[in-house]
């Protein structure tokens, strides 16, 4: 349920006087409830984002607070130029506030910033790469033991993989019919799952602190100069695979339209966002990539399209149980727009490992 009003007593736990701000609803996102805090008298040092966590996504939200604290605490110790927004503090000196069974936490407002929802030129991916790139760089050397999946296999493509082939088998016979097409054209694809699951064991292919939810609108941006100014969003900052960060940004910045497009024609790979993303997030990796994990670069692309057309695909199998629906094929659609972008993505495979093979030099 949204919240629409934040109590006064939210605020007085973390130390603020509710007479003293402007409270409003904030930015565009559908998960966590979204507020900013802006001081009446005047001062921007004393702005701050205050969100109510979704506990249904995040069933753990101890666990999202803990993994950005220590995350913060490492960069503050290994990288103090950094910047990297840490969590405020309650007046207990925890981080979440757990007020009538609602969570809520408290971040600084990054003043002079704007975000963008879909990257409007090649400049944009860059940046936000960038961004990734130097934040999973920073993290290489911290202790993975300590922190916790905030959202267990999010990116398991073996999980998926299985749901869907389930879905295949449980489906009513009008929705497999009608998902027939996609469903073999996904299951010609099936070397995807398979190279996943054989890479979850090569010891050269190792775990890392990613970010997870690497669309654009997860980076701020300087609104002078449009340079990259930090990542935000650190609610899946967990243990992970390179593929699932590269992917995620080649999935969401090389098209010209999103998901949500049902004219197929307009879907293409744009070479020039690929190789602004490449030319971002590689420099910024320097040394720390091993040859798997080179190597595995153009399949970060296929493994995150596949993964999320096969989600939206077994959803439809399903009768559309998990993602929102606006009209009866909604999720057939955005399969098929997925499958479109993996088969566009795959012509185009000599001339875009040609730009990640100009940038890994």
């Amino acid at each position: 349920m949204a919240i629409t009003i934040v109590p006064p007593p939210i605020l007085e736990a973390f130390g603020l006087d509710c007479t003293h701000y402007k409270i409003e609803r904030f930015g565009s996102g559908l998960i966590n409830n979204t507020f900013k805090l802006s001081n009446n008298l005047g001062r921007r040092r004393d702005e701050f984002i205050l969100q109510r966590i979704n506990t249904h996504v995040f069933k753990n939200p101890e666990a999202i607070l803990e993994n950005h604290r220590r995350a913060s605490e490492y960069l503050a110790a290994h990288h103090p130029d950094y910047f990297f927004i840490a969590p405020v503090p309650l007046k207990d000196g925890k981080f979440l506030l757990n007020w009538h069974g609602d969570y809520w936490r408290m971040l600084p407002f990054v003043a002079h910033t704007f975000s963008v929802n879909e990257a409007s030129e090649p400049l944009q991916a860059s940046e936000a790469a960038r961004q990734f790139g130097r934040l999973a760089h920073n993290l290489a050397g911290i202790d993975l033991s300590q922190f916790i999946p905030t959202i267990p296999n999010f990116h398991n493509l073996t999980l998926r993989y299985s749901a869907f082939q389930s879905a295949v088998s449980d489906a009513d016979e009008e929705r497999k019919e009608r998902a027939a097409e996609l469903i073999e054209a996904f299951e010609q694809h099936s070397r995807i799952p398979i190279t996943y699951e054989e890479l979850k064991t090569d010891g050269d292919f190792p775990d890392r602190l990613m970010h997870h939810d690497t669309k654009i609108n997860n980076v701020l941006l300087d609104d002078k100069t449009g340079e990259g100014v930090c990542v935000i969003d650190l609610d899946t900052l967990m243990p992970g695979k390179l593929i699932s960060d590269i992917g995620d940004m080649v999935r969401t910045y090389v098209s010209p339209v999103s998901e949500e497009e049902t004219d197929f024609g307009k879907i293409i790979i744009r070479d020039d966002y690929y190789e602004a993303l490449m030319k971002g997030y590689l420099p910024e990796m320097g040394n720390t990539l091993t040859n798997t994990e080179k190597e595995m670069l153009f399949y970060a692309g296929q493994f995150m399209i596949y993964m999320q057309g096969i989600r939206f695909l077994t959803d439809f199998l399903n009768r559309d149980i998990y993602y929102p629906v606006r009209y009866p094929l909604h999720n057939y659609n955005r399969a098929k727009n997925q499958l479109t972008l993996l088969q566009r993505l795959d012509e185009k495979e000599s001339v875009l490992k040609k730009i990640i093979r100009k940038y890994l030099k």
